[in-house]
């Protein structure tokens, strides 16, 4: 008998029959599928070659001048080094952070856990989305004319640190509410079946599973601070000293006030302190975004999609751990142990 042709397309099994079903895939749809693919790697690569060619000049630069002890050395002027602009900006930076962190965060929470949906709820996310909008460079003058010139305060640390707080505050607000929404409802009703408050749940459960994402927005948001040039000018001025530790009174130096004014000045010395600081800059932030990582790594097993994938359940263990407290614990009574929390979900 004569053996019958067969085609040598790829074959896909059906459950249950028995023999492959030939799957012809047109010629129309294998272009079109290259096509994307094709867009998708030069979007990437428009994405990419901004960034590498930025850290490449700047790396580059600082590299090839680098001196050791322009970590250690103040500026004089025209030389010296940049050991009290590095005080400076780690000072703001710390500021800010907190300052912000605590605003931002306290407000993302309310926004998302306490405000209910109506005409507060959208005036405050509209004003947060305006704030955002706003250029630096106007919150560095209305800083200087209301904080500098104003109250008087001068070129100082405080002024500087409300205005850069004001700047990045809704990053901060707006991540930690998209991160708080994120969290499965599954969980907030887990804890109230088992008699948690909301205060409680909101500590023990929830914001351990959003702490990625809210970490996330802070550190875009520490990152902002940390290059911004405009509203410290206005705000801290600038120092070749060491911050004095006034809030007040008393201007700061910082890393980019260097790169600023370096970078055109005709003496050699201060074109290397500005290509030093920019590295320095580089490197902040590079050490900012590690250290994020590893935080987001360890607190990631609280992550709900971490905990379904690995799993294929519900992580109802956040809520084990937290019936164990005594303010929990103790409302099932002495004689009455709480309910397992994947039976309350069957």
């Amino acid at each position: 008998m004569a053996s019958l042709p067969f085609s040598a397309a790829p074959a896909r099994h059906t459950p249950g029959a028995g023999s492959p079903v030939p799957v012809r895939v047109s010629r129309r749809r294998r272009v079109t599928n290259q096509l994307w693919w094709w867009g998708c790697g030069i979007g990437l690569a428009l994405l990419v070659s901004p960034v590498v060619w930025i850290l490449w000049g700047v790396v580059a630069r600082g590299v090839s001048g680098w001196r050791w002890d322009v970590l250690w050395t103040p500026n004089i002027g025209a030389g010296g080094g940049l050991a009290n602009d590095i005080v400076g900006t780690l000072l703001i930076t710390f500021g800010v952070a907190l300052i912000a962190g605590v605003v931002g965060v306290g407000a993302g929470i309310y926004l998302a856990e306490f405000c209910r949906p109506g005409l507060v709820s959208t005036v405050l996310r509209s004003a947060s989305e305006v704030l955002s909008g706003v250029p630096s460079i106007v919150f560095g003058y209305v800083g200087y004319v209301a904080l500098v010139i104003g109250l008087h305060w001068q070129f100082s640390l405080l002024a500087a640190l409300i205005v850069l707080s004001m700047l990045v505050v809704p990053y901060i607000a707006k991540s930690t509410e998209l991160a708080l929404n994120q969290v499965p409802l599954a969980y907030r009703e887990g804890g109230e079946a088992l008699g948690m408050e909301k205060s409680h749940m909101l500590r023990r459960v929830v914001l351990r599973s959003a702490v990625p994402g809210m970490l996330t927005g802070l550190v875009v948001a520490i990152a902002i601070s940390i290059g911004e040039t405009a509203p410290l000018l206005y705000t801290a001025g600038s120092s070749t000293t060491y911050p004095t530790g006034a809030f007040i009174h008393s201007p700061v130096g910082f890393l980019t006030y260097a790169v600023w004014a370096d970078y055109d000045s005709p003496f050699p010395s201060q074109h290397a302190l500005g290509n030093d600081a920019a590295l320095l800059l580089v490197v902040l932030v590079v050490c900012l975004i590690v250290g994020s990582r590893l935080i987001v790594r360890a607190t990631q097993r609280y992550s709900p999609n971490r905990a379904l994938a690995a799993t294929g359940r519900r992580p109802w263990h956040l809520l084990r751990r937290a019936v164990k407290s005594p303010g929990v614990a103790g409302l099932f009574g002495p004689d009455v142990p709480p309910a397992d929390p994947d039976e309350l979900v069957q």
